[in-house]
Protein backbone atom coordinates (compact mmCIF):
# COMPACT_ATOMS: atom_id res chain seq x y z
CA UNK A 1 0.00 0.00 0.00
CA UNK A 2 1.41 3.37 -1.03
CA UNK A 3 2.11 5.87 1.72
CA UNK A 4 2.29 9.62 1.22
CA UNK A 5 5.54 11.05 2.52
CA UNK A 6 5.56 14.70 3.48
CA UNK A 7 8.80 16.66 3.80
CA UNK A 8 9.14 19.73 5.95
CA UNK A 9 10.06 22.87 3.96
CA UNK A 10 12.75 23.37 6.59
CA UNK A 11 14.29 19.91 6.15
CA UNK A 12 17.14 21.05 3.89
CA UNK A 13 17.67 24.42 5.53
CA UNK A 14 21.31 25.32 6.11
CA UNK A 15 23.06 28.21 7.78
CA UNK A 16 23.76 31.10 5.45
CA UNK A 17 27.30 30.65 4.08
CA UNK A 18 28.00 34.35 3.44
CA UNK A 19 26.82 37.60 4.98
CA UNK A 20 28.54 40.80 3.84
CA UNK A 21 28.84 42.47 7.25
CA UNK A 22 29.98 39.35 9.11
CA UNK A 23 33.11 38.29 7.23
CA UNK A 24 35.86 40.25 8.95
CA UNK A 25 38.89 38.22 10.11
CA UNK A 26 40.54 40.82 12.32
CA UNK A 27 41.88 39.91 15.77
CA UNK A 28 40.29 42.43 18.15
CA UNK A 29 43.18 41.99 20.64
CA UNK A 30 40.85 42.94 23.46
CA UNK A 31 43.63 42.54 26.01
CA UNK A 32 45.52 45.50 24.47
CA UNK A 33 42.71 48.03 24.76
CA UNK A 34 43.75 49.11 28.26
CA UNK A 35 47.41 49.63 27.34
CA UNK A 36 48.61 53.17 28.16
CA UNK A 37 49.14 55.32 25.05
CA UNK A 38 48.11 52.45 22.78
CA UNK A 39 46.72 54.73 20.06
CA UNK A 40 49.88 56.89 19.95
CA UNK A 41 52.09 53.80 19.85
CA UNK A 42 50.18 52.27 16.97
CA UNK A 43 50.01 55.50 15.00
CA UNK A 44 53.81 55.71 15.14
CA UNK A 45 54.04 52.25 13.55
CA UNK A 46 54.29 52.46 9.72
CA UNK A 47 52.34 49.17 9.48
CA UNK A 48 49.24 50.76 11.01
CA UNK A 49 46.38 51.59 8.65
CA UNK A 50 44.09 54.53 9.49
CA UNK A 51 40.56 54.81 8.09
CA UNK A 52 38.05 57.61 8.64
CA UNK A 53 34.37 57.82 9.55
CA UNK A 54 32.08 60.83 9.64
CA UNK A 55 28.37 61.01 10.39
CA UNK A 56 27.90 57.25 10.03
CA UNK A 57 29.78 57.13 6.70
CA UNK A 58 33.21 55.80 5.71
CA UNK A 59 35.78 57.59 3.56
CA UNK A 60 36.63 56.12 0.15
CA UNK A 61 38.94 57.54 -2.54
CA UNK A 62 37.51 60.36 -4.64
CA UNK A 63 35.31 59.05 -7.43
CA UNK A 64 34.39 55.76 -5.78
CA UNK A 65 31.25 57.22 -4.25
CA UNK A 66 29.63 57.02 -7.67
CA UNK A 67 30.06 53.24 -7.76
CA UNK A 68 27.65 52.28 -4.98
CA UNK A 69 24.72 51.54 -7.32
CA UNK A 70 26.75 49.65 -9.94
CA UNK A 71 27.31 45.94 -10.29
CA UNK A 72 30.67 44.16 -10.59
CA UNK A 73 32.76 47.02 -9.21
CA UNK A 74 35.17 47.12 -6.31
CA UNK A 75 35.57 49.76 -3.63
CA UNK A 76 38.19 50.28 -0.95
CA UNK A 77 38.63 52.35 2.15
CA UNK A 78 40.59 55.58 1.94
CA UNK A 79 43.53 55.57 4.34
CA UNK A 80 45.98 58.16 5.65
CA UNK A 81 49.39 57.84 7.37
CA UNK A 82 49.28 57.35 11.10
CA UNK A 83 52.09 59.84 11.77
CA UNK A 84 49.97 62.71 10.44
CA UNK A 85 46.89 61.54 12.33
CA UNK A 86 48.72 61.58 15.67
CA UNK A 87 49.25 65.32 15.34
CA UNK A 88 45.65 65.86 14.24
CA UNK A 89 44.28 64.07 17.30
CA UNK A 90 46.13 66.53 19.51
CA UNK A 91 44.68 69.38 17.46
CA UNK A 92 41.14 68.01 17.58
CA UNK A 93 40.33 66.31 20.90
CA UNK A 94 36.76 65.91 19.63
CA UNK A 95 37.99 63.39 17.04
CA UNK A 96 37.61 59.82 18.33
CA UNK A 97 40.29 57.19 17.65
CA UNK A 98 39.25 53.53 17.78
CA UNK A 99 41.63 50.55 17.69
CA UNK A 100 39.84 47.97 15.56
CA UNK A 101 42.44 45.22 15.95
CA UNK A 102 45.34 43.61 14.13
CA UNK A 103 46.13 40.92 11.58
CA UNK A 104 48.74 38.20 11.84
CA UNK A 105 51.58 37.66 9.43
CA UNK A 106 54.98 39.21 9.06
CA UNK A 107 53.77 42.82 9.02
CA UNK A 108 51.38 42.53 11.95
CA UNK A 109 49.19 45.25 10.47
CA UNK A 110 46.96 47.12 12.92
CA UNK A 111 43.89 49.16 12.00
CA UNK A 112 42.70 52.36 13.64
CA UNK A 113 39.51 54.20 12.74
CA UNK A 114 39.17 57.92 13.47
CA UNK A 115 35.74 59.51 13.62
CA UNK A 116 35.82 63.14 12.51
CA UNK A 117 32.12 63.92 12.84
CA UNK A 118 32.86 66.79 15.23
CA UNK A 119 35.85 68.18 13.34
CA UNK A 120 34.80 71.59 11.93
CA UNK A 121 34.63 71.90 8.15
CA UNK A 122 36.77 74.42 6.31
CA UNK A 123 35.52 77.94 6.99
CA UNK A 124 33.92 77.09 10.31
CA UNK A 125 35.25 78.85 13.37
CA UNK A 126 37.97 76.91 15.11
CA UNK A 127 40.98 78.24 16.97
CA UNK A 128 42.92 75.14 15.97
CA UNK A 129 42.68 75.75 12.23
CA UNK A 130 45.56 78.23 12.01
CA UNK A 131 48.14 76.13 13.84
CA UNK A 132 49.72 72.73 13.59
CA UNK A 133 52.22 70.82 11.44
CA UNK A 134 50.00 70.51 8.37
CA UNK A 135 49.56 74.26 8.10
CA UNK A 136 53.31 74.98 7.96
CA UNK A 137 55.14 75.82 4.75
CA UNK A 138 58.74 75.87 5.95
CA UNK A 139 61.33 74.63 3.48
CA UNK A 140 61.49 70.85 3.45
CA UNK A 141 58.17 70.37 5.27
CA UNK A 142 55.55 68.14 3.68
CA UNK A 143 52.40 70.18 3.23
CA UNK A 144 50.10 67.23 3.87
CA UNK A 145 47.62 68.04 1.10
CA UNK A 146 45.41 65.08 0.37
CA UNK A 147 45.25 64.22 -3.30
CA UNK A 148 42.08 63.05 -5.03
CA UNK A 149 43.36 59.47 -5.01
CA UNK A 150 44.08 59.50 -1.29
CA UNK A 151 47.80 60.20 -1.70
CA UNK A 152 49.65 63.19 -0.28
CA UNK A 153 50.81 66.00 -2.55
CA UNK A 154 54.21 67.59 -1.85
CA UNK A 155 54.06 71.39 -2.09
CA UNK A 156 55.63 73.12 -5.09
CA UNK A 157 57.95 76.13 -4.98
CA UNK A 158 54.99 78.34 -4.05
CA UNK A 159 54.37 76.12 -1.01
CA UNK A 160 51.10 74.91 -2.50
CA UNK A 161 50.37 71.34 -3.50
CA UNK A 162 49.13 70.68 -7.02
CA UNK A 163 45.84 69.41 -5.67
CA UNK A 164 45.29 72.69 -3.83
CA UNK A 165 44.11 74.14 -7.14
CA UNK A 166 40.80 72.46 -6.37
CA UNK A 167 40.49 73.99 -2.91
CA UNK A 168 38.91 77.47 -2.89
CA UNK A 169 39.94 78.05 0.70
CA UNK A 170 43.61 78.50 -0.24
CA UNK A 171 43.17 80.43 -3.49
CA UNK A 172 43.20 84.19 -3.89
CA UNK A 173 44.87 87.10 -5.58
CA UNK A 174 48.50 87.87 -4.79
CA UNK A 175 48.80 90.28 -1.92
CA UNK A 176 45.41 89.49 -0.43
CA UNK A 177 45.05 87.89 2.97
CA UNK A 178 44.20 84.21 2.60
CA UNK A 179 42.16 82.04 4.92
CA UNK A 180 44.08 79.61 7.16
CA UNK A 181 45.02 76.50 5.25
CA UNK A 182 42.72 73.57 6.02
CA UNK A 183 44.16 70.93 8.29
CA UNK A 184 44.57 67.33 7.16
CA UNK A 185 41.30 66.16 8.68
CA UNK A 186 39.46 69.16 7.27
CA UNK A 187 40.87 68.41 3.84
CA UNK A 188 39.74 64.82 4.18
CA UNK A 189 36.13 65.93 4.54
CA UNK A 190 36.10 67.38 1.03
CA UNK A 191 38.74 65.35 -0.75
CA UNK A 192 37.36 61.91 -0.03
CA UNK A 193 33.97 60.53 -0.99
CA UNK A 194 31.79 59.42 1.92
CA UNK A 195 29.48 56.41 1.61
CA UNK A 196 27.28 54.45 3.97
CA UNK A 197 27.74 50.80 4.85
CA UNK A 198 24.89 49.69 2.59
CA UNK A 199 26.70 51.10 -0.41
CA UNK A 200 30.23 50.14 0.58
CA UNK A 201 30.05 46.56 1.91
CA UNK A 202 28.71 44.80 -1.24
CA UNK A 203 31.66 46.15 -3.26
CA UNK A 204 34.44 45.72 -0.68
CA UNK A 205 36.56 42.74 0.25
CA UNK A 206 35.55 40.89 3.42
CA UNK A 207 38.39 42.37 5.44
CA UNK A 208 37.54 46.01 4.76
CA UNK A 209 33.81 45.40 5.03
CA UNK A 210 34.43 44.07 8.53
CA UNK A 211 36.57 47.08 9.42
CA UNK A 212 33.91 49.48 8.17
CA UNK A 213 31.17 47.69 10.12
CA UNK A 214 33.02 47.93 13.44
CA UNK A 215 34.14 51.50 12.82
CA UNK A 216 30.69 52.79 11.92
CA UNK A 217 29.08 51.00 14.85
CA UNK A 218 31.47 52.55 17.36
CA UNK A 219 31.52 55.99 15.77
CA UNK A 220 27.72 56.31 15.76
CA UNK A 221 27.65 55.35 19.43
CA UNK A 222 30.30 57.92 20.34
CA UNK A 223 28.48 60.61 18.35
CA UNK A 224 25.10 59.93 19.95
CA UNK A 225 26.11 59.22 23.53
CA UNK A 226 28.04 62.21 24.81
CA UNK A 227 26.80 62.12 28.41
CA UNK A 228 26.53 59.40 31.03
CA UNK A 229 23.01 57.92 30.86
CA UNK A 230 23.04 57.43 34.64
CA UNK A 231 24.24 60.76 36.05
CA UNK A 232 24.37 63.06 33.00
CA UNK A 233 28.08 63.93 33.28
CA UNK A 234 30.18 64.25 30.09
CA UNK A 235 31.97 61.11 28.95
CA UNK A 236 35.38 60.53 27.43
CA UNK A 237 36.58 57.76 25.14
CA UNK A 238 38.10 54.76 26.93
CA UNK A 239 39.59 51.34 26.17
CA UNK A 240 40.94 52.43 22.78
CA UNK A 241 37.54 53.63 21.62
CA UNK A 242 35.53 50.55 22.61
CA UNK A 243 34.12 52.14 25.76
CA UNK A 244 33.44 55.47 27.44
CA UNK A 245 34.33 56.66 30.91
CA UNK A 246 32.02 58.88 32.92
CA UNK A 247 33.86 61.98 34.14
CA UNK A 248 31.89 62.15 37.40
CA UNK A 249 34.41 61.06 40.01
CA UNK A 250 31.79 61.24 42.76
CA UNK A 251 29.76 58.65 40.90
CA UNK A 252 32.68 56.26 40.41
CA UNK A 253 33.86 57.16 36.87
CA UNK A 254 31.89 54.19 35.56
CA UNK A 255 32.85 52.50 32.31
CA UNK A 256 30.13 52.46 29.64
CA UNK A 257 29.95 50.03 26.73
CA UNK A 258 28.11 50.28 23.40
CA UNK A 259 24.50 49.21 23.43
CA UNK A 260 23.52 46.41 21.04
CA UNK A 261 19.87 46.10 20.05
CA UNK A 262 18.91 42.51 19.08
CA UNK A 263 16.44 42.07 16.23
CA UNK A 264 15.04 38.97 14.56
CA UNK A 265 14.29 38.56 10.88
CA UNK A 266 12.29 35.58 9.69
CA UNK A 267 11.75 33.94 6.31
CA UNK A 268 8.33 32.27 6.59
CA UNK A 269 7.44 29.36 4.30
CA UNK A 270 4.23 27.34 4.14
CA UNK A 271 3.57 23.65 3.50
CA UNK A 272 3.90 24.24 -0.27
CA UNK A 273 7.31 25.87 0.24
CA UNK A 274 5.97 29.26 -0.75
CA UNK A 275 7.68 32.27 0.78
CA UNK A 276 5.76 35.09 2.44
CA UNK A 277 6.94 38.53 1.31
CA UNK A 278 5.70 41.80 2.71
CA UNK A 279 5.89 45.54 2.14
CA UNK A 280 6.11 47.88 5.10
CA UNK A 281 4.60 51.33 5.30
CA UNK A 282 7.94 52.90 6.28
CA UNK A 283 9.71 51.83 3.09
CA UNK A 284 10.05 54.57 0.49
CA UNK A 285 10.20 52.20 -2.49
CA UNK A 286 6.66 50.85 -3.04
CA UNK A 287 8.10 47.87 -4.93
CA UNK A 288 10.39 46.71 -2.12
CA UNK A 289 9.32 43.41 -0.59
CA UNK A 290 11.16 41.58 2.16
CA UNK A 291 10.64 39.17 5.05
CA UNK A 292 9.32 39.69 8.58
CA UNK A 293 11.53 41.53 11.08
CA UNK A 294 11.34 43.25 14.44
CA UNK A 295 13.16 44.02 17.67
CA UNK A 296 13.39 41.56 20.54
CA UNK A 297 11.38 42.61 23.58
CA UNK A 298 12.86 42.67 27.08
CA UNK A 299 12.89 39.19 28.62
CA UNK A 300 11.95 37.55 25.32
CA UNK A 301 13.69 34.64 23.56
CA UNK A 302 14.65 34.95 19.90
CA UNK A 303 12.21 32.25 18.80
CA UNK A 304 9.35 33.88 20.68
CA UNK A 305 10.21 37.19 19.02
CA UNK A 306 9.99 35.53 15.58
CA UNK A 307 6.56 34.13 16.33
CA UNK A 308 5.27 37.32 17.94
CA UNK A 309 6.45 39.67 15.18
CA UNK A 310 5.06 37.49 12.41
CA UNK A 311 1.71 37.16 14.17
CA UNK A 312 1.51 40.92 14.83
CA UNK A 313 2.40 41.92 11.27
CA UNK A 314 0.64 39.26 9.20
CA UNK A 315 -1.59 37.16 11.45
CA UNK A 316 0.39 34.01 10.54
CA UNK A 317 1.05 31.44 13.27
CA UNK A 318 4.48 29.86 13.15
CA UNK A 319 5.55 26.34 13.98
CA UNK A 320 9.15 25.14 13.69
CA UNK A 321 11.81 27.86 13.71
CA UNK A 322 15.41 27.31 12.60
CA UNK A 323 18.45 29.57 12.95
CA UNK A 324 20.16 30.76 9.76
CA UNK A 325 22.85 33.22 10.86
CA UNK A 326 23.47 36.74 12.09
CA UNK A 327 25.22 39.95 11.18
CA UNK A 328 25.66 43.37 12.78
CA UNK A 329 23.45 46.11 11.37
CA UNK A 330 24.73 49.46 12.67
CA UNK A 331 21.74 51.62 11.79
CA UNK A 332 22.45 52.55 14.47
CA UNK A 333 23.16 49.54 16.71
CA UNK A 334 21.21 46.44 15.71
CA UNK A 335 22.31 42.82 15.59
CA UNK A 336 20.17 40.97 13.04
CA UNK A 337 19.54 37.30 13.81
CA UNK A 338 18.00 35.37 10.93
CA UNK A 339 15.57 32.47 11.14
CA UNK A 340 13.51 30.36 8.77
CA UNK A 341 10.12 29.23 10.03
CA UNK A 342 7.24 27.06 8.85
CA UNK A 343 3.77 28.59 8.88
CA UNK A 344 1.03 26.67 10.66
CA UNK A 345 -1.62 28.89 9.05
CA UNK A 346 -1.75 30.61 5.65
CA UNK A 347 -4.54 33.19 5.95
CA UNK A 348 -2.72 36.52 5.86
CA UNK A 349 -4.17 39.45 7.84
CA UNK A 350 -1.80 42.44 7.78
CA UNK A 351 -1.89 44.92 10.62
CA UNK A 352 -2.31 47.83 8.17
CA UNK A 353 -0.01 50.07 10.19
CA UNK A 354 3.49 48.62 9.96
CA UNK A 355 2.84 46.01 7.26
CA UNK A 356 0.49 47.10 4.50
CA UNK A 357 0.88 44.24 1.99
CA UNK A 358 1.89 40.59 2.40
CA UNK A 359 1.55 37.66 0.03
CA UNK A 360 2.72 34.13 -0.64
CA UNK A 361 4.91 33.55 -3.71
CA UNK A 362 6.36 30.51 -5.41
CA UNK A 363 9.86 30.66 -6.86
CA UNK A 364 8.52 31.12 -10.37
CA UNK A 365 6.11 33.83 -9.25
CA UNK A 366 8.80 35.73 -7.42
CA UNK A 367 11.17 35.54 -10.39
CA UNK A 368 8.42 36.82 -12.69
CA UNK A 369 7.68 39.73 -10.33
CA UNK A 370 11.35 40.74 -10.27
CA UNK A 371 11.69 40.54 -14.04
CA UNK A 372 8.53 42.57 -14.57
CA UNK A 373 9.73 45.19 -12.10
CA UNK A 374 6.71 44.80 -9.84
CA UNK A 375 8.95 43.75 -6.94
CA UNK A 376 12.40 44.84 -5.82
CA UNK A 377 14.65 42.64 -3.69
CA UNK A 378 16.35 43.88 -0.50
CA UNK A 379 19.78 45.48 -0.89
CA UNK A 380 23.01 43.54 -1.26
CA UNK A 381 24.22 44.40 2.25
CA UNK A 382 21.07 43.12 3.96
CA UNK A 383 20.72 39.73 5.56
CA UNK A 384 17.19 39.56 4.11
CA UNK A 385 18.57 39.27 0.58
CA UNK A 386 20.62 36.18 1.49
CA UNK A 387 17.66 34.64 3.29
CA UNK A 388 15.56 35.00 0.15
CA UNK A 389 18.39 33.56 -1.94
CA UNK A 390 18.58 30.55 0.40
CA UNK A 391 14.91 29.84 -0.27
CA UNK A 392 15.16 30.66 -3.99
CA UNK A 393 18.17 28.42 -4.53
CA UNK A 394 20.21 30.96 -6.50
CA UNK A 395 21.65 34.44 -6.36
CA UNK A 396 19.40 37.38 -7.12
Amino acid sequence: MATDIHFSPLALTRALPFLPLAQGDIDYQVDRRSEPNLIDTLLADPATTVMLTRGGLVAVPRGQGKLVDRDSVTMRLATIPGAYVAAELKRYPEAIAMFLGSYGGVRGQSVIAVDITRVPETGQSSAAQATGPLGTTDAGTVDGALGANGAFAVPDSAHQGADDAFDDSVSGAIGTRQSPKPTLLQQAIGRFDWVDLRGFAPHANAREAGQATSAITLSIWHSRQRYCPTCGAPVTSALAGWAQRCTNEADGNRILFPRVEPAVITAVVDGKDRLMLQHNAAWKDPKLYSVSAGFVEAGESLEHACRRETMEETGIELGEVRYLGSQPWPFPASLMMAFKAQAKTTDIRVDGEETVIARWVTRDEYTAELIAGRMVAPGKATIARYMIEEWLGREL
